[in-house]
């Protein structure tokens, strides 16, 4: 194909997929065999200095805020971020130095709460790079691209935009029509970390509400580390099984956080702490404010079970539980 035009950003993750399906191969069982871990043997053993990472869920809607705190607790360094919403889990672990560079589709914000003033200061600063730019949907589909074991897709979007330019992907002359067509590298995660409502203990997980990009990100990354809010039955499984988003021969690590997503939203079980966010955004104006707020909530604490009892406990989660509740009932959007 004649290539047109090829974007300046670094092209991160991408493998050959025949190679990536040879190391699947010999790498991943597809014996039904029991994963669950401690969150702190789950890091230690899949998330190494230097590999890039992605997070599911979406913004500040299911985010395995267990696993950031313990990444930044075990001082992991070097990451390498799919930072395809660049929200509260991109935000804290740059303002912990844990990532050195990161792609980015929104950039470094915290939605209508306002942008990040912790990661805007380390780009800012050079303590971290940005090493190119998608929109979310070329983001969602380089993850496709990877769980079908495609080297590329083919689309139309970002083109005419800087953000192509600012991208890795390549602009070619469409063999059918003639006409430029966009082709967005496919992306393999060395780890991706997933918070889902349930699953067993060979990682089949379940998802209620919208599963964004998680079906894909699950197929396409190397090693799943799985957060659930509980464990169930096999059986009731076995019962159900086309809510099985994700099967269990993807996930290398099931880990039962209960609340793993505070201070974010878990869809139909509890509400964003608000009150928790806003703190971190006035702390993170400044240097001495991030040192303070991880102190206090990542390095004060030796466990996600100590972090939830500083928060406020058993009473500040139960009302974010009845919040969610209401807004249900109420049918207010938010998700």
């Amino acid at each position: 194909m004649e290539v047109l035009l090829e974007g300046e950003g670094e092209l991160l993750a991408w493998h050959d997929p025949d190679e990536m399906r040879r190391w699947v191969a010999e790498n991943k069982s597809k014996e039904l065999v029991d994963k669950r871990m401690e969150l702190r043997e789950a890091v230690k053993k899949f998330v190494s200095d230097g590999c890039y990472i992605a997070f599911g869920g979406f913004g500040h809607v299911r985010v395995s805020m267990a696993v950031i705190y313990e990444i930044i607790r075990q001082r992991k360094r070097g990451l390498v971020m799919a930072g395809k919403t660049a929200v509260h889990d991109v935000d804290i672990l740059v303002a912990a130095g844990c990532v050195e560079k990161v792609e980015v589709a929104y950039s470094f914000g915290h939605e209508l709460r306002g942008l990040s003033p912790a990661s805007r200061r380390a780009v800012e600063q050079g303590r971290v790079k940005v090493a190119s730019e998608w929109s979310n949907a070329a983001f969602q589909w380089r993850f496709l691209a990877a769980a079908m074991g495609l080297p590329f897709i083919p689309t139309r979007v970002m083109l005419g935009t800087d953000t192509l330019r600012k991208s890795s992907a390549k602009v070619v002359r469409d063999p059918y029509t003639g006409k430029p067509i966009c082709l967005v590298p496919a992306c393999y995660p060395d780890v991706a970390v997933i918070h889902v409502h349930r699953c067993d203990i060979y990682g089949n997980c379940q998802i209620d509400g919208i599963s964004v990009e998680d079906f894909e990100l699950a197929r396409a990354a190397k090693r799943l580390i799985v957060t659930t809010e509980e464990i169930i039955d096999h059986e009731r499984v076995r019962r159900e099984p086309y809510r099985t988003i994700i099967p269990y021969f993807l996930v290398d690590a099931v880990v039962e956080v209960p609340w793993g997503a505070h201070p974010c939203n878990m869809p139909y079980m509890y509400y964003f702490d608000e009150e928790h966010i806003a703190e971190w955004l006035r702390l993170s104006k400044t240097e001495e404010g991030v040192r303070e707020y991880l102190d206090k909530y990542v390095y004060g604490v030796d466990s996600f079970e100590e972090y939830l009892e500083l928060v406020g406990g058993v009473r500040k989660l139960e009302y974010l539980k009845r919040l969610e509740q209401l807004r249900e009932e109420l049918k207010i959007p938010g998700r």
